[in-house]
């Protein structure tokens, strides 16, 4: 068993914020224990917390087209989210995504944090503002750092860029935000 098995494992029990009441279970990572590249997304989405894996949903398939696009072959990189379990709000039958508050990203630092210390990953991606807010702070930006190489604080080479969830929200503008989100996994796809 793996250091990341025996995370998963932990992070399955975990009650430090108050998201695992009305999530099915939590999602943690997903890879190879010696993944060079770990992507870190924000928090679940509904595919993902029926499911129990990252990416899965909609947005994990713009993720996976994006990842050939830019040569990064998907199944050597470790994929997980800055919150482990789905917060969302019902309308009617649907479960629609909310964005989780500073209390629970920082309730779920803890796992994140220890899923990059036993990957050491050579580079981490964030993907889009939370994840780039609960590992660069409350201040960070995506619009305004996103694709430039960055250091995360425990010392790993970074780049932020968009969430693939907001390729799907961009209407008009898919093909541009598409080709952003590309050049920026390519930036990551040059260091590698």
């Amino acid at each position: 068993m793996t250091a990341i098995d025996e995370l998963a494992r932990e992070a399955a029990h975990c009650t430090a914020c108050d998201l695992y009441r009305d999530a099915t279970q939590t999602v943690f990572g997903e890879g190879p224990p010696d993944a060079r590249l770990m992507l870190m997304g924000e928090v679940p989405g509904d595919k993902e917390d029926l499911a129990g894996h990252p990416f899965v949903g909609p947005a994990g398939k713009i993720l996976d087209r994006a990842l050939v696009d830019a040569g990064i072959d998907r199944s050597l990189v470790y994929v997980t989210n800055a919150v482990k379990h789905f917060k969302f709000e019902r309308r009617g039958k649907v479960r629609i995504h909310k964005k989780p508050d500073s209390a629970e990203m920082l309730a779920c630092r803890q796992w994140w944090e220890r899923e990059v210390a036993a990957l050491q990953p050579e580079v981490l991606g964030t993907l889009g503002a939370t994840a780039g807010q609960a590992v660069f702070g409350p201040k960070f930006r995506v619009t305004t750092e996103r694709g430039t190489w960055l250091e995360t604080p425990q010392g790993v080479p970074a780049v932020a860029t968009i969430h693939p969830s907001a390729i799907l929200r961009a209407q008009e503008r898919k093909d541009e935000e598409y080709a952003g989100f590309v050049a920026d996994l390519r930036l990551i796809a040059e260091r590698l």
